[in-house]
């Protein structure tokens, strides 16, 4: 143990309640960030890997419809050029089946579903309700999204050898107060046709499962009126988080709107994201304190010790070794409160995650959704250490100023 340390240890049992004060902070601080950013992030990817498995992580859209300009060459002969600027749409992929084997040539891509969309009425004995009617093949639709995990009643078995079955979503089933085998009634452009349920599923959104049923892709084109064409492709990719550099590659290959997870759903995103960093600042005002108390602490030691730093200064030590002195009481303080705050965050966070508590409002959970991230043990311990050590500096460098003369004609200042 150097010299400096072993003076530090010193110091620091001299004032061990205020001490005491500042290392409780420092673990409620670090603890406290880490529980909030677990909470916060594991509803975050909770969402994010729902959407995912409903919504895939692409979406092949409206086709990119030329705008050319006609501009003549000095030598009187006219060229075209393509338009960035005000680029049109045309909607929904006209040919699917072809927009889906180019889609296949690239590497990321898992898998591609063509779906047909459109806004319904949906009917029963009990009362009506709006809805979302989505005609898939249902063996391509789970090879892009979690369907086929998502049944909670009923199973794709009887969705396939029922030619008017329906998968509803577990809200629209409540509402409709339906089961599996129930009739119900789909209304669309004065049309009504009747559909049985053939299975249940549920996400886990809200917004999701009372707004979405599936019926057969051949169907829905009988339904609709829509011999050919689709509304979108929906794509999976071995990696999403690629999918933005991916899309507009895509998109210039298919000469379609290609549309990412994070752009798609970049609302709620921004929202878990602001909630994120308004719960980092708000528990970081325990750190804040501890900052505080150890500045205060270290002031006070300066004051009492005095003499004794003298002595040192007058035994040879410098102003950098009385400076790392009063720093390495900090840096004690602070490695023992974090190392604490550490084990406190992620016992917290645990537990929390294991206490039953019904979630039942956009999302459904049986309990708090928690994620164990390694970067939110590093924020927590490096913003205590930033703030910590900020601190603990200005009274360091007081200490470091002091002259033994000084002292010992009572002028220090």
């Amino acid at each position: 143990m150097s010299p400096n340390l072993r003076i530090a240890l010193r110091f620091l049992t001299a004032k061990k309640r205020a001490m005491l004060m500042s290392l409780s902070c420092i673990v409620l601080g670090v603890g406290l960030f880490i529980v909030t950013q677990a909470t916060t992030s594991g509803f975050e990817k909770f969402f994010i890997r729902t959407l995912l498995g409903t919504d895939g992580a692409m979406r092949v859209e409206d086709r990119i419809q030329d705008t050319m300009r006609s501009m003549s060459a000095p030598g009187g002969s006219d060229f075209q050029i393509r338009q960035k600027e005000g680029v049109k749409y045309i909607e929904g992929v006209e040919e699917p089946q072809r927009v889906i084997e180019a889609v296949r040539a690239f590497a990321n891509v898992r898998a591609a579903s063509a779906v047909l969309r459109a806004n319904v009425m949906l009917s029963s004995s009990f009362k009506n309700t709006d809805a979302q009617v989505f005609g898939v093949r249902v063996d391509d639709h789970i090879q892009v999204s979690d369907l086929g995990r998502q049944i909670v009643a009923g199973s794709l078995e009887n969705f396939r050898l029922t030619p008017s079955g329906a998968i509803v979503g577990r809200v629209i089933a409540d509402q409709l107060q339906l089961a599996v085998d129930d009739w119900f009634v789909i209304n669309l452009r004065g049309e009504s046709r009747r559909y049985r349920v053939a299975a249940i599923f549920e996400t886990g959104v809200r917004d999701i499962d009372k707004a979405r049923l599936y019926i057969d892709l051949g169907e829905a084109r009988s339904l609709l009126k829509r011999p050919t064409g689709a509304t979108f492709i929906q794509i999976s990719l071995f990696d999403p988080e690629k999918a933005t550099p991916e899309a507009a590659r895509m998109s210039e290959v298919l000469q379609h709107s290609v549309t990412p997870w994070r752009k798609r759903e970049y609302v709620w995103l921004g929202v878990f994201r602001a909630l994120q960093i308004s719960s980092g600042i708000t528990v970081t005002v325990f750190t804040l304190i501890a900052s505080l108390a150890m500045f205060n602490t270290l002031a006070m030691i300066v004051l009492e010790k005095t003499k004794d730093i003298a002595i040192l200064r007058s035994m040879g030590y410098e102003r950098r070794d009385v400076t790392r002195i009063f720093l390495w009481q900090a840096a004690i303080v602070l490695a023992i409160g974090s190392i604490a705050g550490v084990l406190f965050g992620a016992g917290v966070t645990w537990m929390i995650g294991r206490v039953p508590m019904q979630v039942n409002t956009i999302f459904k959970a049986e309990t708090f959704i928690v994620t164990y991230d390694v970067k939110h043990y590093l924020q927590a311990v490096g913003t205590a250490v930033v703030m910590v050590m900020v601190a603990s500096l200005i009274p360091a460098r007081r200490a470091a100023r002091l002259e033994p003369g000084d002292i010992v004609r009572g002028i220090a200042q």
